[in-house]
Order: C-alpha cells, then sequence, then structure tokens
C-alpha cells in the first residue's frame, strides 16, 4: 500500500543530499505490496513458469534432453537463456553495492567485466565444442582427457560455485520479500526456492531455458522503464551535484584506484575463472547449435553489460543521496530504493523483474547440479557410460534438485554478503583456470599436472585470501612477484582466446613488464586481488613445469569418442529449437585463423 505523504518523504531525501546528510530509512516508510498482492504476483509469475515448463514436459523425459537439450538450441531461447541465467538478482544487488560503495565507476568496473566474461566464452567455447560436440558437462570433458581425480576436481569446484550462486539468489529473494510484502525473510526464500523447484524438476534444463526467455523479455523491459523513473523521482541530475558531497574523493573520481584495486581487478581476474568454472555457462555451451555459439555469446554479452550497468545505478543513486541501507545490509540497497521512489505500478513491475531474474538463474543452478551428478557422479564413476541407465540418471537429477534447494536453504538462513560470495567463488575458480583451458589445445598436459598444478595453486590462495601469513618483508615482496606473473598470464590467456599463442606470449610479457614497477611492494595488501593471481601463477607454473617433461601425445579425437549421449531413446523429445539459419549469418573466418594460429 502506498503511503499518503510519498512524496513528502521523496523531498525529505533530496533536502538530505542538497545538505550532504545521511538519510536514515525505516522500514516501516517503504512503500510494501500488501499481502494479496504479492501472492497474487508470486502465483501469477511461477504459475506462468510452471505452464510454460508442463507445455514442453513429456512422460518419458530423456536423460541428454534433461541436461543439455539435444545439444540443437536455436539463436532466440540460447541467447535469452544465456543473458537471463548472468542477469541474476545477485548481480543486480552486487552491482548496486559496488555503486554505493565505490561510486560512479563501481557498476562499471562489476558490469563491463562481467559482459567480458561472456565474450570471451565463445572463442574458447568453439574449441571445446569442436573435441567434444555432444559431452553434458566440462567435468565430463575432463574425464574424458585425463581421468577421474581431474573430472571430480572440476566437478566438486562446480558443485561448490553453482550452490554458492544459487544460496544467494535465495538470499536476494528473502530480502525482496521481506522487504516489499508482509512476509518475513524466511518465508520469502521459502517461496521462492519451493516455486523455482516446482517447475524446473520434471524437465530440468528444458524447462530452464524455455522459461528463461519468458523471464529475460520480463527483465529488460522492467530494466529500461524502472532504472529512468527511479533517476528522475529522486532529483534527476540535480541529484549528482547537490549530493556530491555525499562522496569520498575516491568514490568521486571515475578512475579511482580504489574501486579498480578491490573491485575491478578482482573481477577481471574472476572473469576467465567463471568463463570456464561455471557448469550453468558450460550447460549453455554444450546446448546451442554449434554454428550459433558466437551470435548467441555476443548478444548476451551485450544484453548483461547494459543491464547490470544500468541496475548498479542505482546504488550510485543512493550514495549521492546519502541513503543507508535497511539495516546496515547491503542486499537491501536495490529493493530499498525502489520501495523509496516507486509508487505500486511500477513496484509490481520492479518486483517482477527481481523475481524473474533470481529465478532465471536459480533453475539454472539446480539444473548444473543435476547434470554435474547425472553425468559425472552417476554416469561417469558409479555405473559407467556403458551401462548408465537413463531412468536412474532422471531419478539422480531429480533428487540432486530437491536436496540442492535443501542445502542453500539452510545456508541462505545466515544472509551473507553476495557480493563476497561472488568473488571467492571467482578466485576459487582461478586456480583451474590454465589447467583447463591447456587441456584442450596442448597435447602433453597430463591428468598428474592437472590434479598438482590445481592443488598447489589452491594451497597458496587459501591463506592468502584470508590473510593466514604474515606479508612483512621478503614474503610479500614474493607473493607480489607471483601476482605480477599472475597478471600477465590472465591477460594472455585472454589475448590466446582470440588472437593465438603468439599474441599472447606478447600480451603476458608486456603486462607483466608494465605492471611489476607499480605492483611489486604494495600488491599484497589487497588480500582478494593478490590471492587470486596468485591462484592463476602457480597453477601455470606447475602444470606448464610438469607438462613440458611430459611424454604425453593425446588424441583429440578420443574425446568425442569418450562423450556423448547416455539416452539414445526419443531423442527429438529433448530438442528445443527456435528458427534460425541453418549457418551462422557472422563471420566465422576469424575464429577459423584464430584457431589456425593456437594449432
Amino acid at each position: 500500500m502506498l503511503p499518503a505523504n510519498r512524496h513528502a518523504q521523496n523531498s525529505a531525501r533530496a533536502g538530505a543530499a542538497e545538505e550532504g546528510t545521511t538519510s536514515h530509512v525505516d522500514a516501516s516508510d517503504l512503500t510494501q505490496l500488501g499481502g494479496p498482492l504479492t501472492i497474487g504476483l508470486l502465483i501469477l509469475f511461477f504459475g506462468g513458469t510452471l505452464v510454460m515448463s508442463v507445455t514442453i514436459s513429456r512422460k518419458k523425459e530423456n536423460a541428454d534432453g534433461y541436461m543439455t537439450a539435444g545439444n540443437k538450441i536455436g539463436f532466440g531461447i540460447s541467447a535469452a537463456s544465456m543473458t537471463a541465467t548472468w542477469i541474476w538478482a545477485s548481480s543486480m544487488y552486487a552491482s548496486a553495492t559496488s555503486g554505493y560503495t565505490y561510486g560512479i565507476s563501481g557498476p562499471i568496473h562489476y558490469g563491463l567485466w562481467g559482459a567480458l566474461m561472456i565474450l570471451l566464452i565463445y572463442p574458447f567455447g568453439r574449441r571445446i565444442r569442436a573435441v567434444a560436440p555432444r559431452a553434458h558437462t566440462m567435468a565430463e570433458v575432463m574425464h574424458a582427457r585425463h581421468g577421474r581425480s581431474s573430472q571430480l576436481m572440476l566437478a566438486g569446484s562446480n558443485v561448490l560455485g553453482s550452490l554458492i550462486s544459487l544460496t544467494s539468489n535465495f538470499i536476494a529473494g528473502g530480502a525482496l520479500i521481506d522487504m516489499l510484502s508482509p512476509f518475513t525473510f524466511g518465508q520469502g526464500i521459502l517461496i521462492i526456492a519451493a516455486g523455482v523447484l516446482l517447475y524446473t524438476l520434471w524437465s530440468g534444463f528444458r524447462a530452464s531455458v524455455l522459461t528463461d526467455f519468458a523471464q529475460v523479455l520480463a527483465m529488460l523491459g522492467a530494466v529500461v522503464i524502472i532504472i529512468p523513473a527511479v533517476f528522475f523521482l529522486a532529483g534527476g541530475p540535480t541529484m549528482f551535484v547537490e549530493g556530491a558531497q555525499n562522496l569520498t574523493p575516491q568514490q568521486g573520481n571515475f578512475f579511482s584506484s580504489d574501486a579498480f584495486l578491490n573491485q575491478g581487478a578482482p573481477y577481471i581476474a574472476a572473469v576467465l575463472a567463471y568463463a570456464i568454472g561455471n557448469q550453468t555457462i558450460a550447460q549453455r555451451l554444450f546446448a546451442v547449435r554449434e554454428d550459433l555459439i558466437k551470435k548467441t555469446f555476443v548478444t548476451a554479452t551485450v544484453g548483461y553489460g547494459a543491464t547490470i550497468i544500468g541496475i548498479g545505478m542505482l546504488g550510485v543513486m543512493a550514495l549521492y543521496l546519502g541513503i543507508e541501507p535497511l539495516d546496515g545490509d547491503p542486499n537491501n540497497l536495490v529493493p530499498q530504493i525502489a520501495a523509496s521512489f516507486l509508487g505500486p505500478v511500477m513496484l509490481c513491475l520492479f518486483f517482477i523483474m527481481i523475481i524473474g531474474s533470481l529465478a532465471s538463474t536459480a533453475d539454472s543452478d539446480l539444473a548444473a547440479l543435476s547434470s554435474i551428478m547425472m553425468a559425472d557422479v552417476y554416469g561417469q564413476n558409479i555405473a559407467g557410460k556403458d551401462k548408465a541407465n537413463p531412468k536412474t540418471m532422471l531419478l539422480v537429477g531429480r533428487v540432486t534438485m530437491i536436496i540442492a534447494t535443501g542445502a542453500a536453504l539452510f545456508f541462505a538462513s545466515g544472509q551473507m554478503n553476495i557480493l563476497d560470495l561472488l568473488v571467492f567463488v571467482g578466485a576459487l575458480w582461478g586456480a583451474l583456470v590454465f589447467p583447463v583451458i591447456a587441456s584442450f589445445y596442448w597435447k602433453k598436459v597430463t591428468n598428474l599436472a592437472f590434479t598438482v598444478s590445481v592443488l598447489a595453486a589452491l594451497a597458496v590462495f587459501i591463506p592468502v585470501r584470508f590473510s593466514w601469513i604474515s606479508m612483512d618483508g621478503f614474503t610479500g615482496i614474493f607473493f607480489d612477484v607471483l601476482s605480477v606473473i599472475g597478471i600477465g598470464i590472465v591477460l594472455g590467456l585472454m589475448a590466446f582466446g582470440f588472437f593465438g599463442k603468439r599474441v599472447a606470449l606478447i600480451v603476458a610479457i608486456v603486462a607483466i613488464a608494465a605492471s611489476a614497477p607499480f605492483a611489486i611492494g604494495f600488491l599484497h595488501d589487497y588480500a582478494v586481488l593478490s590471492g587470486s593471481l596468485v591462484a592463476y601463477a602457480v597453477s601455470t607454473i606447475v602444470c606448464t613445469a610438469m607438462s613440458f617433461r611430459s611424454s604425453m601425445n593425446f588424441d583429440f579425437d578420443l574425446i568425442k569418442k569418450r562423450t556423448g549421449d547416455f539416452d539414445t531413446n526419443d531423442p527429438s523429445d529433448s530438442v528445443i529449437e527456435t528458427v534460425a539459419p541453418t549457418t551462422d549469418p557472422v563471420d566465422d573466418s576469424d575464429g577459423q585463423s584464430a584457431d589456425t594460429a593456437r594449432r
């Protein structure tokens, strides 16, 4: 219900910005939707997604379709699904938190580098699909390339990442419902979890990608309306003039070193890690038609970047207006800003936007977790690929979804900081990036080199990340040198994806030489960034050193033979296609030349 003094409240907040003071907002001052309206919106959203899921359901689901939808998804569905999956509620909240913490450059650092992550998938993705066209998970490919230890190591990190992602989306949903309705945080996370599980459980990944299409249309439409509305209702351009005194010099500087070192640089380091280590992305890579990979991920790059940077500006507005997060929790910023300035109709639109963003990623996490347990645990390690029973696989997948939902509900009750969770898991995946990428291009990489390099990187990353060791004197310099090497590795791998080995080596050497004079001596003071870069450096050095000494000459054609469908019955049931040309109209000749250069 809209408070009668809404315009007075908005004027008061604008006045606080003019005076350079902090605006303390009480929950009772915020607009709430009311119990019946909230329930109606939730029934409308989750009821609609359930109907969509039922329309594609089959009495006998195909196990491969449950995991990858037949590897033939068309452009419209795949691009929408990738965009919706990565525009999750947690990324919206985290972008706003970044804007509130670091000023105007915060959302740029968050959204731009996140978009770069999506873009980086396609050059590596085409190589991955070329050697494993019908795989289901990245870990499954590692099993075909190396063996069990490498597979389970990657699968374990995927499970951890998806569970953290699922938890953070439940937290976002609980915070939204707690603030905008009479229901509590605990009731909110329970409602969100039940709604997502209900429409995803039977058809798995197929239900996830189909509902993503509708969800992304709703999200993008809402963003186009809501961000300008909040901007003008909060005072328009004058807010940036009158509220400038609420910012520190670093927050007011577009080229803030504080924002870059604490937000931008760690996220750049995490970019490759998310691209390689996230099963929700890998699942879509294996599901989309191979000729549409480039177009799909380029489209998703633009959609994600524009949306997340836009949402992040809500945090910047809160900073200029002098608004403090309700209860001191930055996860409350986005719904708090919406409830402070939007009327009932716009607030309903905002509510659907956030619910859609968190549901689209939560169902992707459930589908990712189920595919890992189906293909990597049961299919490869318990039954064996040739003896795996498709019906048992489906049961494993559905039970996994139920258990994962329960686990995420348990962890969500702790209301952890979303931004910290995202940065941590991204840095953790950094230990896997070089060994995984090298395994797709370099014939000499062995299972032992993969395993030892990842374990060594984790052994160094964890104490550095959590500041368990003193960085005084030589120790700090030593880790700074490793971090500088990590900078070269990160930028070199990015260049390798697009331009090949020669350019990558040049970029890496130049990056190391250019950053060393500035980074050595102080970089160890930034634990998040230093830990991530050290993980890259150690895993690359160890993997390269051990592989150079090996006599391995792996035949990549074996991966195609060792991966593939588990369920050969009714394959047509697993396919979701949209109208798309038989050949990709985007010129891929550059990708072919890059592949040639890499070889």
